[in-house]
């Protein structure tokens, strides 16, 4: 043992450490490097999941306030000195103008109750001479008054038949401190004479917008229906004014209870005690009989347009609430009044409907004294809940819809409105909703318009469609061709070839989408639209040539094919295919003329009723698949490659031939990874946006169709968010979208990835 030590200690230099010390110090920094690794790699793997987590979390934020209700909160009350028959308040809730039962209209500074303006509304003719019949004038008064929807006017009825409407001019200025004042302008009144009679009307509607355009409908005593249209145009060189009167006179319906114009003056509604819903077409004159329909048995008790004047809201004596409006009757083209949907009903009869001016938000009071807030188009009910103030006279939502104005005969109520997102609802996102001039139920994306009063559409379905669509066209075209040719580039090609042609695929997946959508949109696009019955044509000559040539070359002797390398005959296929191509280019106008009777797009056109859109599903397809294909074939040649050879040497030794061998053994054992390439491309299709955005025609349809259009998910992620409101309805929506693709993606790896484990057990024993 000494002997052994004194050794040791000769063989290490002089001033050296012993090489034990050296080899245990090696093995400690090793160790840390190790550590250090280890570390590094897990805090990446960590940091990578709560990136992943913290996009998942910020989404869900901007998501959530989707699913929020709305904040309805009573706020102020302001006392009064006399009843309120109606109500105008402008955008800043700074000020109100209120009609009394006198007559006059009386501008409030709702920050004290200080009158600020007032104006008599009867003030001009307080009363008429002495009627026909040589009876003594008498004073006239008002019998009924509101607040037309959609304007900023106050209209009311005289008993003795006149119509009067007073405008209200809001004014806002700024000041150098940028301070805002609001005043209230009260233009001259307009009057018209509904009755000649003078006799007191039995119930009326109007519309002022502007001293240009009015109109007033009544029911006579009579039980008759009387309209007058006015009209008034300035000629800005002259000065001129003209002024145009157009009267009409229907004959008498049943007592009508509610009567309604719309802000166009072409329709009149009225409803009855008995339920049943009058419309006038007024463009077509006294000679066209009132539509009739019945809304129930119960009586009409209010009814109000939502913006546009479209649908008319219909409440009910016994606290029905339904929406109505025109719909187009395919049989004779003619637009038929139809009851859309019915909202939830009320326990008492409806005395109030309040319409916003921003949105199709609508306030609802019943005569119980129950509130409630509701949204067209989505059918939901936003808020329900006790009225500030037992009987109110008159109500109306403040313009921005922030806010809600109640009125009894002792005071004036506000209400505070939070509504940010009335629009959504798991029906409006993902079902069918009845929009406005549609013939039915549909599902819509479409979120901007060229009116104010546009009606946001923002169904997802159609671009859930779209993203599977493009997906299944691309896949179709991506998968035989990437998985066959990492299949034979593996497995019959010589390693010199493939040490070749893997790279250059693979290269392929570094082309950026941007390019190949370009290239797909401006110039494959329009090539496809010219030799489209020349593709067809190659789906049906390519297959056969390529066999022909297979089948050419196992005949060639095999001393002949034995001296080239294995995998050799991929450039015999590369001219037949070249050859192919071009003979099916040839042959294509003639091919078209004697297939198709003329043009493809005719053909299509005329026998199946579809139009053949330049930008389509087999652009999208074939360039999409294109930038899929890569990624599938190196996965995919990857397994393939890691098939152990043992496994292959064993097939053929038992006397499988090569085809056998690949079909039958180096396919069900490289199946995990091929799954996983084909999960990988599906993916990548999903998510791909510049080649949609640029290859289609964006429209989000809902139609299988290869020769028309779509829109995806991400690629109107990419059209719409520039232009959407920070945090509006819109904006969170595109959140929405993206949530949907995360959460698609994840599912989809995770199905994947349970298939690739099941695999990998079930064919580990081979």
């Amino acid at each position: 043992m000494a002997l052994l030590e004194s050794q040791v200690d000769r063989t290490t230099p002089r001033g050296a450490a012993p090489r034990g010390r050296a080899v245990a110090r090696t093995s400690a920094r090793r160790l840390w490097i190790d550590r250090l690794a280890r570390w590094v790699v897990t805090a990446g793997g960590l940091a990578i999941i709560a990136s992943i987590l913290g996009i998942l979390v910020f989404i869900l934020i901007e998501v959530l306030p989707l699913t929020r209700p709305a904040r309805v909160e009573v706020g102020r009350s302001l006392p009064i000195d006399r009843p309120v028959e109606a109500i105008l308040v402008d955008e800043y809730q700074t000020h109100a103008a209120v009609l009394g039962p006198g007559g006059t209209i009386r501008v409030l500074r709702l920050e004290d109750g200080a009158v600020v303006a007032d104006t008599a509304l009867l003030a001009a003719a307080a009363q008429h001479p002495a009627s026909p019949t040589g009876a003594a004038p008498t004073p006239a008064t008002l019998v009924a008054a509101n607040a037309p929807p959609g304007g900023e006017a106050i209209v009311a009825a005289t008993s003795d038949g006149r119509f009067l409407g007073q405008t209200v001019d809001w004014r806002v200025e700024f000041d150098a401190d940028q301070k805002r004042s609001v005043h209230a302008e009260l233009p001259q009144p307009v009057e018209i004479e509904l009755d000649p009679e003078r006799r007191p009307l039995r119930t009326f509607a109007g519309q002022l917008r502007g001293p240009e355009s009015v109109a007033a409908a009544a029911q006579l005593a009579d039980g008759s229906v009387a309209v007058v249209r006015r009209s008034t145009t300035e000629n800005a060189f002259t000065g001129e004014v003209e002024t145009s009167e157009e009267r009409l006179r229907y004959p008498a319906v049943p007592e009508l209870t509610t009567l309604l114009i719309d802000g166009e003056q072409r329709n009149l509604f009225g409803g009855t005690a008995s339920g049943e819903l009058y419309w006038w077409r007024l463009d077509r004159g006294e000679s066209s009989p009132p539509e009739t329909l019945s809304a129930g048995s119960s009586a009409i008790t209010a009814m109000t347009f939502l913006i546009g004047d479209r649908s008319l809201v219909v409440g009910q004596q016994s606290g029905a609430i339904s929406v109505w409006f025109p719909v187009r009757d395919p049989g004779d083209e003619e637009f038929r009044l139809r009851r859309i949907r019915d909202l939830p009903a009320h326990d008492a009869a409806i005395v109030e409907l309040e319409p916003s001016k921003r949105n199709r938000t609508f306030l609802a009071k019943d005569a119980g004294g129950t509130l409630a807030l509701y949204f067209s188009t989505s059918e939901r009910t936003l808020w329900k809940g006790r009225s500030p103030v037992g009987e109110a006279t008159a109500a109306v939502i403040s313009p921005k819809g922030d806010g809600a104005f109640l009125a009894s005969p002792d005071r004036l109520a506000f209400v505070a409105i939070d509504n940010p997102h009335p629009e959504t609802s798991w029906r409006a996102l993902f079902g069918s909703v009845w929009y406005e001039g549609y013939e039915e139920p549909d599902q819509v994306w479409q979120s901007t318009g060229g009116t104010d009063d546009f009606e946001a559409k923002l169904s997802l379905t159609p671009l859930i469609f779209g993203t599977l669509k493009g997906t299944f066209y691309s896949l179709v075209i991506a998968i035989p061709l990437a998985i066959l040719g990492a299949m034979f580039a593996s497995q019959f090609l010589h390693p010199k070839l493939l040490a070749v042609i893997k790279p250059t695929v693979e290269i392929m997946a570094a082309l950026p989408s941007v390019v190949l959508g370009f290239l797909a949109g401006l110039w494959l696009a329009p090539l496809l639209e010219r030799v489209f019955p020349a593709l067809l044509l190659c789906f049906l000559v390519l297959p056969f040539l390529v066999w022909a040539a297979g089948v050419a070359w196992s005949r060639v002797p095999r001393r002949l094919r034995g001296r080239f390398p294995a995998g050799a005959e991929i450039f015999l296929y590369l001219v037949v295919v070249t050859l192919g191509l071009g003979l099916c280019l040839e042959v294509g106008p003639a091919f078209e003329r004697l297939a198709f009777g003329g043009t493809f797009q005719s053909w299509l056109y005329d026998s199946t009723g579809m139009r053949y859109d330049q930008r389509n599903a087999v652009v999208v397809g074939l360039a999409m698949g294109f930038a899929v294909i890569p990624i599938i074939f190196a996965i995919t040649e990857d397994a393939f490659s890691n098939v152990p050879r043992n496994l292959v040497a064993g097939s053929l030794a038992l006397g499988a031939n090569r085809w056998q061998t690949v079909t039958r053994v180096v396919l069900p054992t490289a199946s995990p990874g091929i799954f996983s390439a084909v999960m990988i491309g599906f993916g990548r299709a999903v998510g791909e946006t510049m080649i949609v955005l640029m290859a289609t025609g964006n429209t989000p349809i809902m139609d299988w169709s290869p020769f028309n259009g779509f829109r995806t998910l991400s690629a109107n992620i990419a059209v719409e968010i520039p232009e959407a409101p920070f945090g509006g309805t819109l904006y969170r929506t595109l959140f929405l979208a993206a949530l949907l693709l995360f959460v698609l993606t994840f599912l989809v790896n995770t199905a994947a990835e349970l298939v690739r484990q099941r695999l990998r057990r079930k064919y580990a024993q081979l």
